[in-house]
Parts: C-alpha cells; structure tokens; sequence
C-alpha cells in the first residue's frame, strides 16, 4: 500500500507550517486544538492544513448556503448560554437565521497511502466517522477528520423570529451535548496521536 510517495512532502510541510505560525501568531487557531496540531506537526509523515475545533454559531443568511454573504450574528468553540444565543438572534435584520452545530474538522497531509489510511482508521475507531481521504495524487495526500454531530436550525427570516426562548433554551441544551461530545473525542485524538 506504501506505493503512493509524495515527493515533495517536505516542502508542503514546511510551507504549511509557516502559515501555521502565521495564524497562530494573528491568533487565527482555535486555542484548544493548538495542543493536538502541535503533536500532529511533530510527526514526520504528517502536517495539518487547515483545522477547527468545532463551533456552534448564529448566522443570518441571505439564503441557505450562501456562505460568501453571510454574516456571523454569534460564533463559539466552547459550550454557549441562552443569552449569548438571544443576543445574537436579536441582531438579525434580513435573510434567514439560522442556529448552527459545526464538528471539528482536520485536514492532515500524509507522506504515503499508507501513513494517510493509518490516520484515516485512528480517526473513524475514536468515532470521527465522516473522515476520509480528501485527495490522492502523486502532488497530495490529504486526510480530512471529521465528525457526525451538526446541526442546522431556521429560526426565522427578514427579522421575523419563528420560535420561542423556550425552544431556543432546548437547541441550545442539545448544541452544548453535541460540543462536549466531539470535544473529548479532539481530546481522544490527542492522547492517541503518537
């Protein structure tokens, strides 16, 4: 299986990393997945691209999908309360609101098929069941890690709120489950990765 060899692996990594400190530096890393990327840089068959802890966030959209125009009304990687959700929602003006779950999401780059299908099977055994390998070419090797929990709630559009406190203090209930839930498994990951 090792057949598949990046030659220029190393030379990837150490551009991803610069661009790693970069974005440490301008804090642009979600703090507390910084310890597990550092383990993950440290390994020689393996660098991280891309990550993110997981979040639950408020978005008003113009329509669903529309990431390019959208704007973040709340964004949190920790466990959020009611308020903190209520005063994100009364920002909303225009487009649809929406109330989002977002697992945590890795992109690892590997040095073999072998390496990448060594991580890809850490990752699903600690219950990231959504990884996969992302991309195989003799230029790239990329292993994306990811989890099951996500949500996705319309909570209303164009200042119209189509719920209430009560239900909102329910998803927010379930949104802090589905965050503690894939936090252990970043922190299983972690004490894993040798």
């Amino acid at each position: 299986m090792g057949f598949l060899y990046i030659k220029n692996f190393d030379e990837q990594k150490a551009r991803a990393m610069e661009g790693l400190r970069r974005a440490l530096e301008e804090g642009k890393v979600d703090e507390d997945i910084i310890t597990l990327l550092e383990k993950i840089n440290a390994l020689e068959n393996y660098f991280t691209t891309s990550s993110c802890s997981g979040r639950i966030s408020v978005m008003e959209m113009p329509h669903f999908g529309d990431k390019v125009n959208s704007v973040w009304l709340g964004k949190w990687h920790r466990e959020v309360t009611v308020e903190e959700v209520l005063e994100a929602v009364v920002r909303h003006s225009k487009g649809q609101l929406w109330f989002l779950v977002r697992s945590p999401i890795l992109h690892v780059g590997a040095r073999t098929l072998e390496d990448a299908v060594k991580l890809l099977n850490l990752a699903i055994g600690l219950g990231f069941k959504y990884s996969n390998i992302k991309s195989v070419s003799h230029k790239k090797l990329l292993v994306e890690i990811r989890s099951t929990e996500r949500m996705d709630v319309p909570l209303g559009s164009d200042g119209e709120l189509w719920v209430d406190e009560a239900y909102i203090e329910k998803i927010v209930t379930i949104a802090n489950d589905q965050l503690r839930r894939f936090k252990r498994k970043l922190k299983r990951l972690e004490e894993e990765i040798e």
